[in-house]
């Protein structure tokens, strides 16, 4: 006689046996120039060259905002910015330990990307940076679909690398770090050697993320998995290892120190720092690469990379320097190019062809459909598309975006639409309202650093535009966030 249930449970396993591993590792304020698969020459990141080759690479990806809270609220939930519940970085509390407060939580029922990956099989961690949430909120990553965790619940306690303390699955996790100013500056005139190496601690917080990734792999081998992994370099205050520092000094000789007049910790070596957190970053690319390889689950593995903005301003880094937006104009904070394209590349070894390139316009809140597509699960009602026939080379069954859409309201209120080569920018819209702030209107395929404004020679798309945001807006849920309609004005 048959045994029912044993066999739906047998064929349960089977199923998840067939499902791949996903990772996806995710950087913070990396421009699209600053590795070397984008064209970076200055800065060395060989285990992100690797992912390159081995993989394919995607040339008009976009973060969904360009700032930390929203992009990943965004990320995990598939919405935009006219839809998405967090759209700006709404913060609470303070910097020192004891305010502690973090960002506008996740609300209670959200429908997220673990918590669909949970649906079908999968174990969920995430490792790194949050930003959605306290562990004692609604948006603790546990409430909302991570089996396991351990990070940085609050942004502002990324500002420093060397904290007192992590969270690990809602409790503290306590650290061999001395409590660090990293706001605090220093005078010019009288900064010793002693000065600077006060912003130094003794346990580095991507070693901590690192190490509890690496032992999620090892103990969810079996899978299938999904591991996020938010990483929190190359976001400043410039703090790096000393061994990845040294080797960048004979390259940028004579550099000025940074004494931390423009926010963040000061440091003797900004060049040199900088280059070596994103070496230090694709480092840690090469360990998650190394432990998937080591336990043979090369074939049965999608290894995902991206940011969540391009290049910051400020903290002593140098843009300019480093062509870190690869002359696109705008950087954080910005929705032009240089503020919202982003590298993303994919590796999934015998399924996605080694060395391969797509041009396909996608962007992040795409991750929720592409992934429902794998795994055969309901996105919910998400503004992606799935890009998993561009992943496997069927590019005749590939849906494109008819446009992609943003709406930031910080920095003055900001609104862009993709519309295939076609790309719209409204800015400094709270100021002068929606309805007066005029289009720009440029044509990427021509001009993808966005210099020549040509809204005054295509009405129609300026009047499509409008369309799109009458459709795709809807009311914020703070009076902050609502740029396109405002009922009341301070």
């Amino acid at each position: 006689m048959w045994n029912i249930a044993l066999i739906a449970q047998e064929t349960k396993e089977n199923h998840k046996q067939k499902l791949p591993n996903i990772i996806y590792i995710y950087a913070d304020d990396l421009g699209y120039g600053e590795i070397e698969p984008y064209g970076q020459h200055q800065i060395r990141t060989p285990h992100l060259n690797r992912l390159r080759e081995e993989g394919m690479k995607f040339t008009d990806h976009y973060t969904s905002m360009p700032v930390c809270a929203p992009a990943r609220c965004m990320l995990l939930t598939g919405k935009h910015g006219g839809h998405s519940y967090i759209r700006g970085n709404y913060e609470m509390g303070g910097f020192a330990d004891s305010l502690e407060a973090g960002q506008m939580p996740l609300p209670e029922g959200m429908y997220t990307l673990p918590k669909m990956l949970k649906n079908a099989g999968y174990t969920t961690g995430m490792f790194g940076k949050w930003g959605l949430g306290m562990h004692n909120t609604t948006g603790s990553p546990l409430k909302q679909g991570f089996d396991a965790y351990a990070g940085i619940l609050d942004q502002k306690q990324a500002h420093n690398f060397y904290p007192t303390h992590l969270w690990l699955n809602d409790e503290p996790l306590k650290l061999n770090n001395p409590v660090i100013d990293v706001h605090r500056q220093l005078d010019s005139t009288l900064a010793t050697d002693k000065d600077f190496d006060a912003y130094i601690g003794l346990e580095y917080v991507g070693d901590v993320m690192t190490k509890h990734a690496l032992a999620f792999i090892e103990e969810n081998r079996e899978g299938p998995f999904f591991l996020y992994l938010p990483f929190p370099q190359p976001h400043v205050s410039l703090q790096a290892p000393q061994q990845y520092i040294d080797p960048y000094r004979a390259d940028f000789g004579g550099e000025k120190p940074y004494y931390g007049q423009r926010g963040y910790a000061p440091t003797k070596h900004p060049l040199s720092t900088y280059a070596a957190m994103i070496t230090y970053l694709d480092a840690q690319v090469g360990k998650v690469l190394e432990k998937v390889s080591a336990l043979g689950l090369d074939e049965n593995t999608i290894i995902m990379f991206s940011s969540d903005n391009g290049t910051t301003f400020n903290g002593g880094v140098q843009p300019a320097f480093f062509n870190s937006v690869s002359g696109l104009r705008g950087l954080k904070m910005d929705v032009f190019e240089g503020g919202i394209r982003v590298p993303f590349l994919v590796r999934w070894t015998g399924k996605i062809k080694a060395g391969s390139t797509t041009e396909l316009p996608s962007v992040q809140y795409d991750l929720m459909a592409t992934l429902a597509d794998l795994t055969n699960q309901n996105p919910g009602n998400t503004d992606g598309i799935s890009f998993l026939p561009t992943l496997l080379g069927n590019a005749v069954a590939q849906k494109e975006h008819a446009y992609i859409y943003w709406e930031y309201p910080e920095k003055g209120g900001q609104v862009a639409i993709r519309m295939g080569k076609w790309k719209g920018v409204k800015v400094d819209v709270r100021r002068q309202t929606y309805k007066n702030a005029p289009w720009m209107l440029f044509n990427l395929e021509r001009d993808r650093n966005e210099t020549y404004n040509l809204a005054n020679d295509y009405p129609e798309l300026i009047q499509k535009f409008n369309e799109i945001v009458k459709k795709e807006h809807q009311p914020a849920h703070i009076n902050e966030w609502e740029i396109i309609n405002p009922k009341f004005r301070k």
